[in-house]
């Protein structure tokens, strides 16, 4: 892995996660509001998860960008971006648009996203496809999430 490509994917996971970040109030009534799962993770959960899944996602993305070339490489970098802006929008749709049952819908969609950047990954390296792993199972561990305080609230 070089060091320049690194930065590359290190900017853009930086990017989207301060993106996240800016639109992620839980601290709004609407939000305060929102019943939940008992077993919903405590606030203090969700930073200490994403800032080792964002550096892993970074990592991943320059081991792979790193060892392709060509067709390879531009189909990767599409998957990686496609990957990153549905990251963001899950929390623009949950947070600032608070559409619950949308942002679900998103969520199925960057799980799909996921699977396809670890095939993709495994492919071109096998540590990078395994780097990607924790994120893809985080994001489906929050769809179950979503999806329950989608159910919760049904009547809202």
């Amino acid at each position: 892995m070089r060091l320049p490509t690194l930065v590359k994917t290190a900017a853009a996971v930086t990017v989207t996660a301060a993106a996240g970040t800016a639109v992620n109030d839980t601290s709004n009534g609407w939000y305060r509001r929102l019943r939940k799962p008992s077993w919903q993770p405590p606030p203090v959960a969700f930073p200490l998860a994403w800032t080792p899944l964002y550096a892993l996602i970074a990592v991943a993305g320059a081991r792979v960008l790193d060892r392709t070339s060509g067709a390879d490489r531009a189909a990767f970098t599409r998957a990686y971006a496609l990957n990153l802006a549905l990251n963001f929008g899950w929390s623009a749709l949950f947070f600032k648009a608070r559409r619950p049952t949308v942002a679900l819908a998103e969520i199925v969609a960057l799980n799909a996203s996921n699977f396809a950047l670890v095939r993709r990954a495994s492919r071109a390296d096998h540590v990078a496809g395994a780097a990607l792993a924790p994120y893809a199972a985080w994001t489906l561990f929050a769809t179950v999430l979503n999806s329950a305080i989608v159910r919760l609230n049904s009547d809202r």
